[in-house]
């Protein structure tokens, strides 16, 4: 079902009514729903996936992709069954899919009709073994604070446009003289002005600041934000794609967490040989960041929880507890 509220200039937005509170019977604190064995898998800090058969690698349908195993992984180490999901780059719509197979509530947003389209697709083929709902939005991620209240969403997760890391046309410089499909193309999402994979890095850092300020409210207390995110080579330099993202972020509210790994040398094909035999440059394409980050307690939410353990010590007091003995 859809609402409306008044935004700027009478403009009417849509509220999404969606599922966002949790539908299991796991403790308050809980982070989600792992086991302890689970967990402990999970606190090793560089990850492995392989692709499936629903698993889009075709580079004409999207020119970025991650498989449905990572996204799944990270929806249920970051939140509860029945929370809600907000993917603000959805692209193919991998987030969706594994959303679905989680049984979480999703919402994804992309510029582009064509992958909204991609990934109503992709829901079509999925089974729907749930009650939750996945819903793929064609909007710009800098309008999303319209579509949810304060504090309802349990995770932020994405894969980000990767500045103008794609939006050029593909060189061959391995020795090996490789060719594929992709040899002489542009792989950009698009040439949209509001894309962000057509801005330089300094642009960029700021564009995403902004998107991700905006978001900051909609996530609960302690509520995680995870981007994956590589580095890129450029004019034989390293362009640190992801330490502009933690310096941004951090300066609008986020605190990092954490950093993983995605060891991608297991679904790498046929690497060529750059830079021999004077100049080591690591492969690209066989490693990517995780970056965690949280929404922090505020001084007020900390306050509170002081209060309610004060409250729970009293009560709990030797000094307050009357014995009565039975004859």
């Amino acid at each position: 079902m859809l609402l409306t509220v008044e935004k700027e200039k009478s403009d009417l937005v849509p509220i999404l009514e969606i599922g966002h509170k949790r539908l299991c019977n796991c403790p308050p604190n809980n982070l989600n729903c792992l086991t302890a064995k689970e967990w402990i898998k999970s606190q090793i800090g560089v990850w492995q996936f392989y692709y499936e058969k629903r698993d889009i690698r075709d580079k004409e349908k999207h020119p970025a992709t991650f498989p449905i195993s990572l996204s799944k992984k990270v929806i249920e180490l970051f939140t509860h069954v029945g929370e809600l999901v907000v993917d603000p780059f959805i692209g193919s719509g991998t987030t969706l899919v594994a959303a679905r197979d989680a049984n979480r509530n999703a919402v994804g947003f992309d510029l582009q009709p064509k992958y909204i389209a991609l990934c109503n697709e992709r829901l079509m083929q999925a089974e729907m073994l749930n009650d939750t709902q996945q819903i793929a939005l064609n909007d710009d991620a800098r309008n999303i604070p319209a579509y949810f209240e304060p504090g309802s969403v349990g995770l932020i997760w994405t894969s980000p446009p990767y500045a103008n890391l794609l939006n050029r046309v593909r060189k061959n410089k391995s020795m090996r003289s490789r060719k594929n499909a992709q040899l002489g193309k542009v792989e950009q999402y698009s040439q949209d002005e509001r894309d962000l994979g057509t801005l330089p890095i300094e642009e960029w850092a700021t564009a995403m600041g902004d998107i991700y300020e905006g978001l900051l409210p909609l996530l609960r207390p302690k509520g995680h934000c995870v981007i994956n995110i590589p580095d890129m080579w450029w004019e034989n330099e390293r362009i640190t794609l992801h330490l502009a993202l933690v310096d941004e972020l951090r300066r609008r509210g986020y605190e990092l967490r954490n950093t993983i790994i995605w060891d991608r040398t297991n679904i790498v094909n046929n690497i060529g040989i750059f830079g021999y035999p004077s100049n080591y440059i690591t492969m690209g394409t066989t490693f990517e960041y995780l970056l965690d980050f949280w929404k922090p307690e505020t001084e007020e939410e900390k306050s509170q929880k002081k209060q309610v353990v004060k409250v729970k010590t009293k009560k709990l007091s030797p000094a307050n507890v009357t014995i009565v003995e039975s004859e």
